[in-house]
């Protein structure tokens, strides 16, 4: 079985209002393998394509290499942003080395909710990929049952908006535990990897706005519901 170990720890500011969750990054940045324009850092698999989006939509310059710089880039960004990132897989194990959210097995969670009360700016959590088996969202619906915590529909068009309250902890009076209880956004967009176009394809207002402009594709598409969240 492949020891398949989260490389980098969650990457999160004093300031940061909004929280990328994935799962965790291919074995390959587990083992230091990387490809040549992999980038060694958050999302930094050349073939998940969730930088180049962001590329697209703020007219970056992004180097694509395993340099420093290119880590910095990212970094740099995140912070001017105040966007964090937090996978939510610590570790997990796999017979088959690959990526797949499915092959995890044996798996290990991190401390979400823990990270979000540490750092009270937090406003949103954004998961790359929906709540498909294995992917951010249903490991998310798992580790916050453990705070008796639960997800309220706020829109069920896509991407798909939940919210939920956290509770503030305090020894003072009722009116001040009140007022440290926090409305937490979750934001579930489409997974920024290739293998979600399938399910894009069949999505209704991509279908309309292909009609409209067979120009329009996939990448498109994601551009189009990142921008409003990232």
């Amino acid at each position: 079985m492949f020891q398949h170990k989260h490389p980098y720890q969650p990457f999160i500011k004093n300031d940061t209002k909004k929280l990328i969750v994935g799962t965790l990054p291919p074995p390959r940045f587990t083992t230091g393998n990387l490809l040549e324009k992999d980038v060694n850092f958050c999302y930094g698999s050349y073939y998940n394509s969730l930088w180049l989006f962001i590329e697209k939509i703020h007219n970056l310059n992004l180097r694509y290499d395993n340099s420093i710089e290119a880590i910095k880039q990212r970094q740099d960004f995140l912070i001017k942003h105040k966007i964090g990132v937090c996978d939510i897989v610590e570790s997990c194990e796999r017979e088959k080395i690959d990526a797949s959210d499915i092959g995890m097995q044996n798996i290990v969670l991190r401390d979400v909710i823990a990270y979000i009360k540490q750092y009270p700016s937090i406003e949103t959590i954004i998961f790359i990929g929906g709540k498909s088996k294995n992917g951010p969202e249903y490991f998310f619906r798992k580790h916050i049952k453990d705070y008796n915590i639960k997800l309220e529909l706020v829109s069920k068009e896509t991407p798909r908006v939940h919210q939920f309250e956290l509770v503030g902890h305090s020894e003072c009076s009722e009116e001040s535990l009140q007022s440290k209880n926090r409305i937490i956004k979750t934001v579930s967009l489409t997974s920024s990897s290739g293998a979600a176009n399938i399910s894009i394809g069949s999505n209704p207002l991509y279908k309309q706005l292909k009609a409209s402009n067979p120009k329009f594709n996939t990448f498109d598409f994601r551009v189009l519901q990142y921008s409003e969240y990232l």
